[in-house]
C-alpha cells in the first residue's frame, strides 16, 4: 500500500474516532447553521483539525481544501499535490442519530485524483483506491455491480427536489423508471456502495470537490464510469456528476439528453 494512502487511512480513522465519541451524546453538540439545511457541528471541525495536523505533519509540502475550513496554502511553493478533505458528510443525517455518514479524504496531483479514501465509522467500513490498482473495502476488491437492466437498477440522488420532483424535471423518468431509488444524505457514501456493488449509480447536482475527489477514484478504479450530464469530463468543474455501471450510466445520459 503506498505511504500516501497509509497516512490517509490513518487520518480518517483518527477523524472517525471523535465522530463515533460525540456520537455517543448527541444531545451536547453545538450545532450552526451554514445556510438553508445546512449544518455545521464542532464535530465537523474537530474532525477536519485532526485530519489537516496528520496530514501536514506528514506532508507539510502538500496543499489542503477542506470543507470547513477552505484552503490551507503549502508551506512553500504552489505545490502539485493537494489534499481534498470532506471531514463528516452527512452532518444532518449525524445530528439526528441517523447512522448513515463518513468521512473522505482524497490526494490530487495536478487536479486528478491519485489516492482516496472512504471511512464510514459507524460500521468500521474503509473504502480505499490508488489510481491504476483497484478500489477496495477493508483490504477486500470490490467491483461495481453486473447490473444491466435499468428496471432493476438501485439507484442513489442528491438532485434539487428529488424527493418531490416535478414532471417536466430532467430527473422525474431517470428516477422513476428504475427500480427504486434512495435520497440517503451522503454522497461520498453514495459513491463508495456504487463502487461496492450496493448502488447501481449515482446523480448529484451543485456538488463541491470534498463531495466526488475519493469516491470517483473508487468508482472509476471499480470499473464505474464517471461524467457529467452531457457524460464528459467536466464534472468536478461543474459539481453535475453522474456515477454508475457502464450500461446504466449510458442510460443516464440518454435520460439527460433526451
Amino acid at each position: 500500500m503506498h505511504p500516501m494512502l497509509n497516512t490517509a487511512i490513518k487520518a480518517a480513522r483518527r477523524a472517525g474516532t471523535i465522530i463515533n465519541r460525540a456520537s455517543l451524546d448527541l444531545e451536547r453538540l453545538n450545532i450552526a447553521r451554514k445556510g438553508p439545511r445546512d449544518y455545521v457541528t464542532e464535530v465537523d471541525r474537530a474532525a477536519e483539525d485532526a485530519i489537516i495536523d496528520i496530514l501536514r505533519t506528514a506532508y507539510p509540502d502538500h496543499g489542503i481544501l477542506a470543507e470547513e475550513s477552505g484552503l490551507h496554502p503549502a508551506e512553500g511553493p504552489v505545490p502539485e499535490f493537494q489534499w481534498v478533505i470532506d471531514p463528516l458528510d452527512g452532518t444532518t443525517n449525524f445530528i439526528h442519530g441517523f447512522a448513515h455518514y463518513a468521512v473522505s479524504i482524497a490526494l490530487m496531483h495536478n487536479g486528478q485524483p491519485m489516492h482516496g479514501v472512504i471511512f464510514d465509522p459507524t460500521r468500521n467500513e474503509m473504502f480505499t483506491a490508488s489510481r491504476g490498482s483497484g478500489a477496495f473495502l477493508n483490504d477486500r476488491r470490490v467491483r461495481v455491480s453486473s447490473c444491466h437492466r435499468y428496471g432493476d437498477a438501485l439507484l442513489a440522488s442528491h438532485v434539487p427536489r428529488s424527493t418531490a420532483l416535478p414532471a417536466d424535471s430532467p430527473f422525474f423518468s431517470l428516477l422513476g423508471d428504475c427500480a427504486s431509488a434512495r435520497r440517503t444524505g451522503s454522497t461520498v457514501l453514495d459513491l463508495a456502495w456504487v463502487a461496492g456493488g450496493r448502488l447501481d449509480g449515482f446523480c448529484g447536482s451543485g456538488l463541491k470537490p470534498w463531495d466526488m475527489a475519493a469516491g470517483s477514484l473508487l468508482v472509476l478504479e471499480a470499473g464505474g464510469l464517471m461524467g457529467d450530464y452531457e457524460g464528459e469530463q467536466g464534472w468536478m468543474q461543474s459539481g453535475n456528476v453522474l456515477a454508475a455501471t457502464p450500461r446504466i450510466f449510458a442510460r443516464f445520459v440518454h435520460y439527460l439528453q433526451g
